[in-house]
């Protein structure tokens, strides 16, 4: 599993000669890759509008996380129903947009390379200056991101809400269909012919366990005095019952069903439009569905590679700022980016100290009884360097 680390560090002489033996040091191991992240000149602003700045960003970095992990799990939900299927691959490209060339793939392969794609659109990351105008002040570029997790939240909400109704309605019907003989559809058993329907004659279905088929054909015809001898015929079984349909005079119907009641089998009620509007019902419904579906998967699609975008953007939001926060003005750092795995994250770490301890050596020296005022940063996240983390496990299938 890979770490992915944004830190910055100042552009003095002593912090710049530190880079370098850093990415000798990572050309030399092979444990790790290191690159420059470029983020543009921001509006700076008034200084003490940084510290709001700062803990409105890391509030904002934690909901949009949020959010990303809610996506990613419905479209695990939605997706997955379709598994066996071969679910067109749209991926998140050099500049997150949807590759319509992509090849057919599975799920896990779908979210595999939305992960390696998430990579490469990091390590070669642009400011999107059209949704992101870095002449607004960086309370106006937070809002913006905001707002616009926000919209994808909200509506997540809505369209999950919508399609979970849809699935139920359609699952609840389909139970019906493939229930028991006490529930189940039955026209793909019963058949037109198999009924009796006439001015004066009727025909009734009658349920009977297996174990009672003798019973039946014993005592159905003096179940009424109306009932057409020899007219019960065995019309469909399954593990545990038959179904027969009997034939008699309407106007016994209700003493019959007492009747029949009393020696414990079941007549099922049974009409033919009202069972062929059940099965159209349900054809609509599935159609409505596999219509949703479509829709709903490339609105997920879509929106979950924006969510990524905008993620990127405030981590990138947050480096600027603690860097100015840490380090003063005028804006001079050096923001970059550190891919490892997660066994080197250790050793990864310790290079770092040493390298740059003297930027602020109490980090070093107390680490777990540092008390830390710089916004957005926990005790144990804080460094002589500025650090946040990318949390790559957003995109693992569990």
């Amino acid at each position: 599993m890979t770490d992915l680390w944004l830190i910055s560090v100042p552009l003095d002489k002593t912090s710049s000669t530190n880079v370098e033996k850093l990415k000798r040091t990572i050309a030399k191991t092979n444990q790790a890759s290191c690159s420059k992240f470029s983020i543009p000149d921001l509006k700076v602003g008034i200084l003490d509008s940084l510290l709001s700045v700062s803990e409105d960003l890391s509030r904002l970095d934690t909901v949009t996380e949020s959010v990303i992990k809610k996506t990613c799990q419905c479209m695990k939900e939605v997706m997955e129903q379709s598994n066996d299927k071969m679910l067109e691959n749209t991926l998140a490209n050099g500049d997150c947009g949807i590759n319509e060339k992509a090849p057919l793939s599975p799920l896990w392969a779908y979210f595999q390379s939305l992960r390696v794609d998430l990579m490469k659109y990091v390590t070669r990351f642009q400011w999107d200056k059209a949704k992101y105008s870095t002449s607004l002040p960086l309370s106006a570029l937070t809002e913006v991101i905001s707002k616009e997790v926000t919209l994808v939240e909200t509506e997540l909400k809505s369209r999950s809400a919508a399609y979970n109704s849809l699935k139920s309605s359609l699952q609840n019907l389909e139970l019906k269909h493939q229930g028991t003989l006490q529930t189940r559809s039955l026209n793909d058993i019963i058949r037109k012919e198999d009924l009796v329907v006439s001015e004066y004659l009727t025909t009734l279905l009658v349920i009977v366990n297996k174990g009672s088929y003798e019973q039946w054909e014993r005592t159905y015809e003096s179940l009424s005095d109306f009932v057409v001898p020899r007219s019960s015929r065995r019309l469909y079984e399954d593990m545990d019952a038959g179904i027969f349909s009997v034939t008699l005079f309407k106007r016994a119907v209700s003493q019959f069903k007492a009747n029949v009641q009393e020696s414990k089998f079941t007549v099922r009620e049974y009409c033919v439009e009202l069972e062929e509007q059940k099965l159209r019902d349900m054809k609509q419904l599935s159609a409505r569905k596999k219509e949703q579906y479509g829709i709903f998967v490339r609105w997920l699609k879509v929106n979950f590679t924006q969510l990524l975008v905008a993620w990127i953007h405030i981590k990138a939001l947050r480096v600027f700022v603690e860097s100015v926060l840490r380090y003063g003005l005028p804006v001079n750092f050096q923001a970059l980016l550190l891919q490892t795995d997660k066994k080197c994250s250790k050793k990864m770490r310790e290079e770092l100290e040493s390298l740059f301890m003297h930027l602020d050596p109490a980090a070093m020296t107390s680490k777990t009884d540092l008390s830390c005022d710089i916004p957005g940063l926990s005790q144990q996240e804080y460094f002589s360097y500025i650090s946040f983390h990318i949390n790559t496990t957003v995109l693992e299938l569990s």
